[in-house]
Formats: C-alpha cells, sequence, structure tokens
C-alpha cells in the first residue's frame, strides 16, 4: 500500500493513542479484559482518579473502551475494550517491540 505523505492518517492514530496511560490502559484491558475503575487505577500507577477518569471517557468517546454502569449502591462501573478497540492489539504490539528494541540500542550504544 502506498502512504502519500499528504494524505497521511497517523497524526490521527496519534492523537487518540497519545498519552502517558492510554497504552497502559488498553493493554490492561486487551490482555486482562474487563475491570472496574479500581482495579484500573491499582494496575496503573501514579495515575491520579481525575486523569484515569479523563483518558477512559476519551477513550470511550472514540468508541475504543466501553462503560457499563450497575444500577446498585454503591456505584459498579465496569470498563471493557470494545470489538472495534481490538484492532488496535497489533499496534500497541508493535510499538511495544519498537520502543524495547530501540531502548536496547540506545543502551548499547551508550556503552561503546
Amino acid at each position: 500500500m502506498e502512504m502519500k505523505p499528504e494524505l497521511c492518517r497517523v497524526e490521527d492514530a496519534l492523537g487518540i493513542l497519545v498519552g502517558k496511560w492510554k497504552p497502559i490502559i488498553l493493554l490492561i484491558l486487551l490482555q486482562q479484559g474487563t475491570h472496574r475503575f479500581s482495579e484500573l487505577k491499582r494496575g496503573v500507577p501514579g495515575i491520579t482518579q481525575k486523569m484515569l477518569t479523563k483518558q477512559l471517557r476519551e477513550l470511550e468517546e472514540e468508541d475504543i473502551v466501553t462503560r457499563k454502569v450497575y444500577p446498585q449502591v454503591p456505584p459498579k462501573v465496569e470498563y471493557s475494550i470494545t470489538e472495534y478497540g481490538t484492532s488496535l492489539e497489533p499496534i500497541l504490539v508493535a510499538m511495544h517491540d519498537w520502543g524495547t528494541a530501540h531502548t536496547h540500542r540506545k543502551l548499547k550504544k551508550a556503552h561503546i
């Protein structure tokens, strides 16, 4: 497939995935399945409640994550990856693999 630079959609994709926390949130949901808010917060050390809420809302707006609220007290809310969201898995894996290789390359270069 030929990609014309003037029609490049990489920026659109990065606009959805960029952020310190989104890839981690997505990998948790892809690999471990549905999580409650508190479970996600524990799974992403260092994230604030406000930031987790913001990131989840943004992913929900893009139809990548779904939010299910159970009518009970106290409220129970679960987050899951959507079928559409699962299409991001090979992209995230490729980015992870590239990031790992790049880090090793930099470390090797620093020790020369």
